[in-house]
């Protein structure tokens, strides 16, 4: 069996592109905290340049990826610039592994109203 390992991809489902530059932190979350593990940063095809959470990283457990989404829509007017409160800034998804030995591919669709994820391939 091949070892696991975590990575994503974020459309804008807005303009109909892959949303580059998006910072994304992945978080280990145990009962009442969590531990930044990396933070990264979308390419021109709205993924990172490596998996999030390599082979040689990754275990069991219960995880959360923070995209920041806010800066996106506001650096490509899909939102207020000047705005405070922004209906999406960060987004979290919050998710669990349970195979070390398989791909966990947690993919983001993003507007400036709404959000879906699913487990991809």
């Amino acid at each position: 069996m091949a070892d696991g390992f975590l990575t994503t991809h974020v459309l804008d489902t807005a303009r109909g592109l892959p949303a580059a530059g998006i910072e994304i932190t992945l978080y280990r979350v145990s009962e009442d905290s969590r531990t930044k593990l990396v933070s990264m940063v979308t390419n021109d095809d709205g993924r990172t340049d490596s998996p999030i959470l390599p082979k040689d990283k990754f275990q069991t457990g219960q995880y959360e990826l923070v995209f920041k989404a806010g800066d996106y829509l506001r650096a490509h007017g899909l939102v207020d610039r000047d705005a405070e409160n922004l209906f999406l800034d960060e987004v979290p998804i919050r998710f669990g592994v349970d195979d070390e030995t398989s791909h966990y591919h947690v993919p983001l669709l993003i507007s400036p109203y709404s959000f879906s994820t699913y487990r991809g391939s």
